[in-house]
């Protein structure tokens, strides 16, 4: 039984996205730091953010919610991701392993969401 949010390896996995962004837009131009940069950034920590606030609450329907909202913040992330390469950003390489573990995230939230409306419809 988990009994913190830091045990849950989706969670830790969105952790590692969230770092893997920062360390992507480290090397962005000054110009985009109220753009690309925080937007990649915020988007990216809102997985592990919203993951987490989701553990906290007490209802299925609660906890799915903020599950559901951690997995439209990892789409958004692959959008700055896919962004970020189209206008040379960031190296298609650069974006792939980040990409892969986000479509784990959405993959693992799936599963949560899924057995949450099955056990409390």
């Amino acid at each position: 039984m988990i009994k913190d949010f830091t045990e849950m390896p989706v969670w830790q996995k969105a952790m590692d996205i969230a770092e893997k962004c920062f360390n992507i837009s480290e090397s962005l131009p000054k110009k985009e730091d109220y753009a690309l940069t925080s937007q990649l950034r915020r988007s990216a920590e809102s997985i592990s953010a919203n993951i987490a606030e989701g553990f906290g609450r007490r209802t299925a329907k609660d906890k799915g919610r903020f599950y559901d909202i951690s997995r439209g913040s990892a789409f958004e992330t692959k959008s700055h991701l896919i962004y970020g390469s189209r206008v040379k950003y960031f190296s298609e390489n650069e974006c792939l392993e980040i990409k892969n573990l986000i479509n784990e995230v959405v993959h693992d939230l799936n599963k949560i969401t899924n057995h949450l409306s099955r056990i409390h419809p």
